[in-house]
C-alpha cells in the first residue's frame, strides 16, 4: 500500500516563522509541501515512507538569505554548500545594483560586477536566459532575483562618470520590464559604487517607474553609509514614493569611526519613513563589511584586510597597513598597487549592529561573496550566528524573533508566496537544528567552515543536507515574484 506521506518529522519543537511561541508537533511532508501538522504522536509513523526523529531539536522554515551575490554560483556551483550547510533554502540574488542578467559585456565586467566573476560567468543577455539557466542547473537552493541598475548601465552606456541620457534610460527600462515579465523581484541599486555614483536621483526615479505595475520593489545599497547616510536614506525613500513601491535598504549600517553611535538617529529616520510608505532593511550579524578594495573607504581608523588582489596576489590575507609599511608607501598608494582587489573593512561597532539587527523592520541577509578566495565568514556563518551568538548567547532577542527575521518576514517582504512559514499547504523548505549547540564555525582567518548544530535541511520536501554533509539531492528552483 502506498504511504500517505513522503516524510514524517516527529516530536519537534516547532518554530513556524511567524514569531509565535514554539510548540511541540509532528510535521508530515508530501509532494514537496507540508501536508499535515499535528500534536506529537498524532501521526502514525507507518503512514510515512521516511521518519525523522526530531526530539530535542527545533524545526523551522528554511532560512531565506535576502541579500546575496550568488547570481552566477547557483549555476556554476549548484551544490551551494556555503548556504545549504547553514540552513538556507532560498537566496535572493541581484543585490547592490549588481546582477548576472541582463548583461552584455564587451570585455571584463566593471567593478563591482567583478564580484560575480570574470566575463565568462556573464552569459545572460536577457533575464529569461538567466531563469532558464537556473532551472537547467537545478541548484540545491531556491533562487529569486533582482535586476541591477549598474548591470543595466553597463549594457547601454559608454562610460559611467555621467548621467544616462533619456534614450539610455529608455533602453534600460525596456530590459527591466522584460525581467519583470519573467518574475524579477524588482530593481536594485548600488549608488555608493563609482560606476553608479554619477547617476542622479532622477535617473533612478525614471528607471523605477515600471516597478509598481509589476508588484515589485526597490532595494538599494545607499549612496552613502558614512556621514551622509541620512541624506542617502532620504533619497531612497523619495525613489520609493515616486515609484509607489516598497523600499529595502540593503545591509543597513553606520560605517566609519566618525559614524559610530548614529544607529539611533538612523533607525529614527527609518521609523519616520514607515509612517508614510513601506520601508525595511536587511543586516548581516558582523561588525565588518566586505567588498572590492575602494579608495573612498581606505583609512587608518580601522583594520582593512586584503582578501584578493590582481595587482599583488601574494598579499591576500594581509592587513593593508602592513602591506603599506612593507612597501614604504601610504595606504592609498598601497591600495592602488593592489587593485583590482577585495577587502574586509572592520568599520562598525557592536552597539550599532545590535540596534539595527534587533529593530522590528530588519531581516537577515548574509551579503556573502562566494567568489572571494578568502571570503568574509558571513558567507558560511551568518544565519547560525544570529541563532547562536545573538539569540542564545547574548539574548539580544528570543529565538522565535530570530527565526522570524530569517524566514516569515523575509518571505512577506520579497513576495515569496507559500515560503517562509511552517504551515499546511506551504512548500516544505525546512531546517532542523539544535538550539543549544548551533553556532557559526567560520572565522576571518578560516572562513570556509560549515556551521555546527544543523541536523537536516529540506528543500521543496527533499532531504538535501544531513549530519554536516550534502545528500547530493538538488531540489531548488527559480522562484518568480509572487509565485506560490
Amino acid at each position: 500500500m502506498p504511504h500517505l506521506f513522503d516524510t514524517l518529522i516527529r516530536c519537534v519543537t516547532l518554530i513556524d516563522g511567524s514569531g509565535a511561541a514554539a510548540r511541540l508537533a509532528d510535521v508530515a511532508l508530501r509532494d514537496g509541501r507540508i501536508a499535515c501538522i499535528d500534536a506529537p504522536g498524532a501521526i502514525d509513523p507507518d503512514a510515512a515512507a521516511h521518519v525523522v526523529e526530531g526530539d530535542g531539536l527545533v524545526l523551522a522554515p528554511g532560512f531565506i538569505d535576502v541579500h546575496t551575490h550568488d547570481d552566477t554560483n547557483v549555476v556554476r556551483q549548484p551544490a551551494m554548500t556555503p548556504k545549504l550547510s547553514q540552513g538556507v533554502t532560498t537566496v535572493v540574488v541581484g543585490n547592490c545594483g549588481i546582477s548576472a542578467a541582463p548583461v552584455t559585456l564587451t570585455g571584463e565586467p566593471p567593478d563591482p560586477m567583478n564580484l560575480l566573476g570574470h566575463a565568462d560567468a556573464f552569459r545572460y543577455p536577457d533575464f529569461k536566459a538567466y531563469v532558464d539557466a537556473v532551472e537547467a542547473a537545478q541548484p540545491a537552493v531556491n533562487v529569486a532575483a533582482l535586476v541591477g541598475h549598474t548591470a543595466l548601465r553597463s549594457n547601454h552606456m559608454d562610460r559611467f562618470d555621467r548621467a544616462a541620457t533619456p534614450q539610455e534610460i529608455a533602453a534600460m527600462r525596456a530590459q527591466l520590464e522584460e525581467a519583470l515579465q519573467h518574475g524579477a523581484l524588482g530593481l536594485s541599486t548600488g549608488l555608493a559604487y563609482a560606476n553608479a555614483f554619477s547617476a542622479p536621483t532622477e535617473e533612478v526615479l525614471a528607471l523605477a517607474e515600471p516597478l509598481a505595475n509589476a508588484g515589485a520593489l526597490y532595494a538599494t545599497h545607499l549612496r552613502s553609509e558614512f556621514a551622509e547616510i541620512l541624506d542617502a536614506m532620504d533619497e531612497a525613500f523619495r525613489i520609493g514614493r515616486h515609484a509607489r513601491v516598497p523600499v529595502v535598504i540593503s545591509h543597513l549600517k553606520c560605517a566609519g569611526v566618525a559614524n559610530w553611535g548614529r544607529s539611533t538617529e538612523v533607525l529614527d529616520a527609518l521609523d519616520g519613513a514607515q509612517r508614510w510608505q513601506p520601508v525595511g532593511c536587511d543586516c548581516y550579524p558582523y561588525t565588518a563589511s566586505s567588498s572590492t578594495l575602494d579608495l573612498k573607504q581606505v583609512t587608518s581608523d580601522f583594520d582593512i584586510m586584503v582578501t584578493w588582489s590582481e595587482g599583488a596576489p601574494e598579499m591576500s590575507g594581509r592587513l593593508l597597513a602592513d602591506i603599506a609599511a612593507e612597501w614604504q608607501v601610504d595606504l592609498h598608494q598601497a591600495a592602488r598597487r593592489l587593485m583590482p582587489a577585495g577587502a574586509v573593512y572592520h568599520c562598525m561597532e557592536d552597539a550599532d549592529v545590535d540596534r539595527i539587527l534587533s529593530h522590528p523592520a530588519t531581516v537577515v541577509g548574509s551579503d556573502g561573496l562566494p567568489n572571494d578566495p578568502l571570503p568574509h565568514p558571513r558567507l558560511w556563518g551568518a544565519f547560525p550566528r544570529v541563532l547562536g551568538h545573538y539569540a542564545r548567547d547574548r539574548e539580544l532577542f528570543p529565538l522565535t524573533v530570530a527565526v522570524n527575521k530569517m524566514t516569515g518576514m523575509s518571505a512577506e517582504r520579497f513576495g515569496l508566496h507559500q515560503r517562509g512559514f511552517v504551515r499546511e499547504g506551504y512548500w516544505a523548505d525546512l531546517v532542523l537544528f539544535d538550539a543549544a549547540t548551533i553556532r557559526d564555525a567560520a572565522s576571518f582567518t578560516d572562513p570556509m567552515q560549515p556551521a555546527e548544530g544543523i541536523a537536516a535541511v529540506w528543500v521543496n520536501g527533499e532531504l538535501s543536507w544531513q549530519q554536516r554533509q550534502s545528500t547530493g539531492v538538488r531540489a531548488g528552483r527559480f522562484l518568480p515574484r509572487g509565485a506560490g
